[in-house]
């Protein structure tokens, strides 16, 4: 019995031994094809490949059994298009409202306070005295339009210049008066008002006075903005219709900065500026401006860097809603027009999907880099290199048959 027992505990573990070696082929080629079949789906991703993004856009690679919610292009960026992009300031109010001539004399209008004085050449006139040979007389410019002047009446005012009721004055004095002369100025002008609200330093109606003004000058008599013009937003209603731009844009682009016009409503608001980062970098996040504006390479270093064990050097992306003249420029009148064709959709904001490609993996694109700027609400996509999903599945089928040989240990 003992030799028995003896014999079987030193042949047991060498006949096990075998078998576990015959079986352990089979196991890993099964578990081995499994994880090929379900390889996408298994193995981990922080988005899609390089690959992916391009073969999703409208170019010639792309299988034409597959559909997209948007129809967009990858345009690959070299130093002509970031300077391209970048010099693009959007024209919202130029284009709403147009420029407008504030040359146009103002006409007195209801509410109007004026100042009116009238001289005589002699000291005994209707309004001049030995002591002075002028009186001034303050008006208001009544519902009507009118306002009472002494020894004229009831003088229409509403509708005429400055100078037209100075002339008209001095007319209907001309023969009770002493070669009368006449001035009039404006006091204060409650018919031609902006009202400026939000983020100012004193919210109120704005009187613009005879001369012309654009909306900087209106913020200004405001108090001005009480935040950083790249983070403050000014909206423009006018006669039913609205404009919506960024303060930097009326200081960057003068023809932005229209001239404001009697009702006009300015509002404004603070915003900040951001855009987000994915991918592999070292931290993923939503990221202020936190200055006037913030190009490609900082927008990197802002999220701490690229994730050099994972990033693929071909794979920056830049996703963007664009102004439509930006896509002619940078890609042609007719692929824009082929795109229109195939669908291409713009948001609410009248602007059209693109992505924008960096090859980093070219020193010069580093100083490409530093000329793109990102705009507010730019999505930065740092794509995993392709070997980073071969090195994951290599770990995930190497935990059954680690797991196959710990039984096989035991």
């Amino acid at each position: 019995m003992r030799g028995m027992f003896g014999m079987g505990s030193r042949s047991a573990p060498k006949q096990n031994q075998s078998r576990m070696n015959a079986m352990l082929p089979p196991i890993f080629v099964c578990m081995l094809a499994i994880s090929l079949l379900n390889g996408c789906s298994t193995v981990a991703s922080n988005g899609p490949l390089a690959r992916a993004i391009i073969q999703a856009s409208d170019n010639k690679g792309r299988a034409a059994t597959v559909e997209y919610d948007y129809v967009f292009d990858v345009i690959e960026v070299d130093a002509i298009i970031a300077e391209q992009v970048s010099q693009y300031r959007p024209m919202t109010l130029k284009r709403a409202f147009g420029v407008g001539n504030g040359t146009i004399s103002p006409r007195i209008g209801v509410g109007d306070r004026l100042e009116i004085t009238i001289f005589e050449a002699g000291p005994d006139g209707l309004f001049s005295t030995q002591e002075a040979k002028s009186t001034t007389i303050s008006v208001v410019v009544q519902p009507n339009g009118n306002a009472s002047i002494p020894y004229i009446g009831s003088f229409q005012f509403a509708g005429n210049t400055l100078e037209a009721a100075r002339r008209a004055i001095a007319e209907k004095l001309s023969d009770r008066a002493v070669e009368p002369d006449v001035v009039i100025n404006l006091s204060g002008n409650e018919s031609r008002t902006v009202t400026v609200n939000g983020s100012v330093g004193n919210p109120s109606i704005v009187e613009l006075g005879v001369s012309p003004k654009r909306i900087l000058d209106v913020v200004a008599m405001a108090g001005g903005p009480t935040s950083e013009p790249f983070e403050t937003f000014v909206t423009l209603t006018r006669g039913g219709r609205t404009g919506t731009t960024l303060l930097q844009n009326l200081v960057a682009v003068p023809k932005e900065n229209i001239h404001a016009h009697p009702g006009d409503t300015l509002f404004l608001s603070r915003d900040p500026q951001t855009f987000s980062v994915l991918g592999s970098t070292g931290a993923s996040a939503k990221i202020p401006f936190e200055a006037e504006s913030v190009n490609l390479v900082e927008a990197i270093a802002l999220a701490s860097g690229a994730d050099v064990a994972a990033a693929d050097p071909k794979g920056l992306f830049v996703f963007r809603f664009e102004d439509l003249s930006v896509l002619r420029s940078v890609l042609g009148t007719g692929r824009v027009d082929e795109l229109l064709a195939k669908g291409i959709q713009p948001n609410r904001n009248d602007l059209y999907p693109v992505v924008y490609r960096v090859d980093i993996n070219e020193p010069a694109n580093y100083l490409v880099g530093q000329t793109f700027k990102l705009r507010n609400k730019d999505l930065v996509y740092l794509a995993r290199h392709p070997s980073t999903d071969f090195e994951r599945f290599l770990r995930l089928i190497a935990q059954p048959v680690g797991i196959a040989r710990g039984l096989q240990d035991l």
